[in-house]
C-alpha cells in the first residue's frame, strides 16, 4: 500500500519575528514495514541555513534558521510511503514472554539490547511513575500473563474506559489528571498506557506518525481533515517493539505511518525551537493529507 501524506503548518505572528532557530520531526524514517520512496520539505521564507541529522532516537531531524524577518511561517512537508502489512504468527501470541519473565530478564539485563531496553523504564519529561498508575495496571500486567496478550487486553481496557475529548486536555496535562478523569485524545492515551506499563516495571515508547482516515460513506474526504496520531510500543524479547493504539482499539499495521518515536511527546514534537520578537500573540494552523496513491 503506498500514501501520499502532506503535513502543512503556518505560524502567523503579531509583529515581525527577526531571527527563528528550529528543529523539526517531520522526515519520514524507515522501519520493518515502512519505506519512503519519495519526500519534499518546503520552508517559507527561504533559511539562511537548513541541515538535515538524527537524534539520539534514531529519528530523521531538520534543522533551520530565518534571519530576515516575517510575520509568517510555513513548513511545507510531502511524503509518499510504501508500508507492507505486518505478518504475525498466532503462535507469537500464543507463546510470547510473560510479565513476570520480562520483568526477570529486565533485572539481569545480560545483553545490550536489553540493556538499551531498560532506558523505557524510567520516568520521562512527561511522563511520571506513580503507585496509582500502578495500581491501575497491575491485574492486567500480572507476572503470569503473557506480555502480548497484557498489552491487548489494557489497549483495550483504555479503548473502553475513556472517552476521546479534544477539549478535556491539552499538551501539558498530568498523566495522573487523565486517569482521573478519563478523557483525552491520542496522545493522552499514548502517555497513559505508557505510565502505567513503566510504573509496573515494563518497558513503553511513544509512537508520533499519521493515521488514514475514512469519510463516512458517501461522502468526499475533506482536505487538510486528517491529523497527525500517537500510540505506543512495548518491549517483547523475540518480537521487538510492538506496536498498539489504544484511541482505536488494534495493533498498527498498513494504516498507521511512523514518524517518530521517543520516551514521550517532547522527544518527537512536530516543531520546535526559539523565536526573537514576534509580538505577544502568534496563531497555529496545522492541515494534514493522508491518501492512497
Amino acid at each position: 500500500m503506498k500514501y501520499r501524506v502532506r503535513h502543512l503548518t503556518e505560524y502567523k505572528y503579531g509583529s515581525a519575528v527577526t531571527l527563528c532557530y528550529n528543529m523539526a520531526h517531520l522526515l519520514p524514517r524507515d522501519t520493518l514495514n515502512q519505506i519512503c520512496v519519495n519526500r519534499r520539505l518546503h520552508v517559507t521564507p527561504t533559511p539562511i541555513y537548513q541541515t538535515e541529522s538524527e537524534d539520539y532516537f534514531g529519528n530523521p531531524t531538520y534543522y533551520f534558521s530565518i534571519q530576515e524577518p516575517h510575520k509568517k511561517l510555513i513548513i511545507d512537508m510531502e511524503c509518499v510511503y510504501d508500508i507492507t502489512p505486518l505478518e504475525r504468527s498466532q503462535q507469537l501470541f500464543l507463546g510470547s514472554v510473560t510479565c513476570g519473565e520480562l520483568r526477570q530478564l529486565l533485572a539481569a539485563a545480560e545483553t545490550p539490547e536489553l540493556r538499551m531496553t531498560k532506558e523505557y523504564l524510567m520516568d520521562s519529561p512527561l511522563i511520571h511513575r506513580s503507585s496509582d498508575l500502578a495500581d491501575y495496571a497491575a491485574q492486567t500486567f500480572d507476572d503470569t500473563v503473557p506480555v502480548l496478550q497484557a498489552a491487548l487486553d489494557f489497549t483495550q481496557k483504555i479503548f473502553n474506559e475513556f472517552t476521546f475529548d479534544p477539549t478535556a486536555t491539552s499538551v501539558s496535562t498530568p498523566v495522573e489528571q487523565v486517569l482521573l478523569e478519563k478523557r483525552g485524545v491520542c496522545q493522552d492515551f499514548a502517555h497513559l498506557a505508557i505510565a502505567c506499563i513503566r510504573s509496573v516495571g515494563l518497558p513503553a515508547r511513544y509512537v508520533s506518525g499519521y493515521l488514514e482516515t475514512l469519510p463516512p460513506p458517501g461522502q468526499e474526504k475533506l482536505v487538510g481533515a486528517d491529523a497527525s496520531h500517537a500510540w505506543f510500543a512495548i518491549y517483547i524479547p523475540d518480537m521487538g517493539w510492538v506496536e498498539f493504539d489504544p484511541t482505536n482499539n488494534l495493533m498498527p499495521s498498513d494504516q498507521h505511518i511512523v514518524t517518530a518515536w521517543g520516551r514521550d511527546y517532547s522527544d518527537v514534537t512536530p516543531l520546535q525551537g526559539v523565536i526573537f520578537d514576534g509580538g505577544e500573540s502568534q496563531t497555529i494552523k496545522v492541515s494534514v493529507d493522508v491518501q492512497r496513491c
